[in-house]
């Protein structure tokens, strides 16, 4: 298991949160000042993660991109080469399908993808490497969906990448072998500001075609402030995505 995931569970809540907790009891007898400190802001951490309120709210500083109307797809054909959705993350051994299957997120770019190729013809390459090295890839496990479930075909299938900026550098070297230098990019709204970064990085032009918003008005009790299970799931997305656009030019700026 890579180390940077490790780190990067440790540091992004629950963990992060549940080691400040754990240091807040630490301290207790040393600093109780401090210690009091680190019992408010990780439990005040977890509260706020659990609201679907911050989730709408956070949602709404990185869903950047607006939809691709769908007015829009039958002239995709016309302003770029190909459709590539990324992959984010399988669920191992699925007894009721007995192999592995898309995670949720993955099916529902999966679904989208299919429906505008469908419209606007254009073929699709799906991008996602293995899962802890092991087979099969993401991008085999995707294009597998898009033909059985969909009836859309796969005409490449990037395997290699572990990150979003592997995403990219790997399907760059494979679409510009083609001549495409423009495509259509699917990927979630919360991941679209980093996807397209990545890409046009890589010197591939992006048409952002984002699917999965949560910055919409969260229609639960009160308004969103009581706290939901779903809600840390997404905070926990969109989290990871202030961070990583923070991190990302610091990175990879370079290469």
């Amino acid at each position: 298991m890579p180390l940077r995931y490790i780190f990067k569970q440790l540091m992004l809540p629950p963990g992060g949160l549940l080691l400040l907790l754990l240091l807040g009891w630490w301290l207790r007898q040393r600093a109780p000042r401090l210690a009091a400190l680190c019992f408010i802001g990780g439990f005040g951490g977890l509260w706020l993660m659990s609201l679907p309120i911050v989730v709408e709210w956070a949602a709404r500083a990185v869903e950047r991109e607006p939809a691709l109307e769908a007015a829009q797809w039958p002239d995709l054909a016309a302003r770029a080469g190909a459709i590539v959705v990324l992959g984010a993350g399988r669920e191992q051994a699925d007894p009721a399908w007995g192999s592995d299957q898309p995670g949720y997120v993955a099916l529902e770019r999966l679904r989208y993808a299919a429906r505008v190729a469908k419209v606007s013809g254009l073929p699709i390459l799906t991008s996602g490497g293995l899962h802890y090295g092991q087979p099969p890839s993401e991008a085999a496990i995707g294009a597998q969906v898009l033909q059985e479930d969909f009836g859309v075909a796969t005409r490449w299938l990037e395997e290699r990448s572990r990150t979003t900026w592997e995403n990219a550098v790997y399907s760059a070297r494979m679409l510009k072998a083609e001549g495409i230098e423009r495509v259509v990019l699917v990927t979630s709204a919360a991941h679209m500001p980093r996807s397209r970064w990545c890409f046009e990085q890589n010197d591939i032009e992006v048409i952002a075609a984002p699917v999965g918003f949560v910055g919409v008005p969260n229609g639960r009790p009160l308004n969103g402030w009581l706290p939901e299970v779903k809600a840390y799931w997404q905070n926990g997305m969109l989290l990871n995505e202030i961070v990583g656009m923070a991190v990302y030019p610091l990175v990879y700026a370079a290469d």
